[in-house]
């Protein structure tokens, strides 16, 4: 599962669920500013930038439903 991080790793903004971030295949996290500053390419491991999928919640907050049933389906 993708790790959200709360902060840009650039400038220390915060950056919330549903906050517009960018993100490499490493999962570095940047906000739009730094994002472009950097023209869209990551500086640790050089791979390009792309928009962060936004989450509604927390996956501990609500899981869905279809793992819930497997969940308790496993533990019958």
């Amino acid at each position: 599962m993708l790790r959200m991080k709360s902060t840009c790793e650039r400038c220390s903004a915060p950056l919330g669920l549903t906050d517009r971030a960018f993100i490499c295949s490493f999962e570095c996290t940047f906000c739009p500013h730094c994002a472009q500053q950097l023209e869209m390419c990551c500086p640790n491991c050089q791979g390009q930038l792309v928009l962060r999928p936004p989450r509604s919640h927390s996956p501990t907050e609500r899981p869905p439903q279809r793992f819930k049933a497997k969940l308790e389906k496993l533990l019958k």
